[in-house]
């Protein structure tokens, strides 16, 4: 009673009060606002069990990230570069190449304007030895034919489905006439990994997600990440704060709280 915790739970938490069970708790550690903390458990959780439980990241492998300034994209970049001399290359809108660079992107692609396999090839011409795809369709056989003797394409998501406000029925069937498919012969013959990722459905997996949280706050705690705040909105906002996203404009996590943060009051005058 009484401890600042981080929750993990599928569903349900755009609001003031919520219950859910003690073992979808984990303390937060020391420092740690609480904005932060919204931000790092789905996050974090994913970047890491996709480059290191799946992806097996080593020193001097390479990396592409898609969607490199979102959640995903920003906790997976701070997770590579805990390891030596690993290669990131990430795709995103050219407005936000110099915070990937700062943040240790090695190779910054704006997939609006370039063809983001052809640039990869330009400078790494066997390709790379992970791919993260969270676009799904025509992009994971892109990732696939990336993809280096013994690398790994980790497919966790469709975003190519969501193309404006409203659904969009052609994009959806052409994401899926387009849907990666290969057989176990295949992949014999390629010597290349596909994994598939959701969070989602692990919500019963406590033991396993609670090893990972254990280890991101440890890393936290040592300073080696720290989550990317892009922009906090209060509850009555949320279409405003979707739209951040929705229009691609967010550097990290979009953040929502019950109430707009109180104004400083003002100091009396002379």
């Amino acid at each position: 009673v009484g401890d600042k915790v981080i929750v993990l739970a599928r569903s349900g938490l755009w609001q003031e009060v919520v219950n859910v069970p003690a073992n979808q708790t984990f303390l937060m550690p020391e420092g740690m606002s609480f904005e932060e903390a919204a931000a790092l458990l789905v996050n974090y959780i994913t970047a890491y069990m996709i480059l290191f439980d799946f992806g097996n990241l080593r020193p001097n492998q390479s990396v592409l990230i898609h969607m490199a300034a979102g959640g995903v994209g920003t906790a997976a970049i701070q997770l590579c570069k805990t390891v030596e001399n690993v290669t990131i290359f990430g795709t995103a809108s050219a407005s936000k190449h110099d915070l990937l660079r700062e943040g240790g992107v090695t190779h910054p692609i704006d997939y609006r304007t370039m063809d983001y396999a052809e640039e990869v090839r330009k400078i790494s011409p066997k390709g790379v030895d992970i791919v993260l795809d969270p676009l799904g369709g025509s992009d994971t056989s892109k990732a696939f034919n990336l993809l280096k003797p013994m690398g790994k394409v980790i497919t966790y998501g469709v975003a190519n489905l969501v193309t404006g406000q409203k659904k969009n029925l052609v994009a959806m069937a052409k994401t899926w006439w387009n849907q990666f498919s290969i057989n176990a012969l295949q992949l014999l013959q390629q010597n290349k990994a596909v994994c598939g990722y959701h969070l989602g459905y692990m919500h019963e997996e406590f033991e396993l997600i609670g090893g990972v949280v254990s280890k991101l706050i440890n890393l936290y705690s040592q300073g080696k990440i720290k989550p990317r705040i892009d922009s906090v909105w209060p509850f009555d906002q949320v279409a405003d704060a979707m739209r951040q996203m929705q229009e691609k404009k967010n550097v990290g996590k979009v953040i929502l709280v019950p109430e707009a943060p109180k104004e400083e009051s003002k100091k009396e005058e002379n």
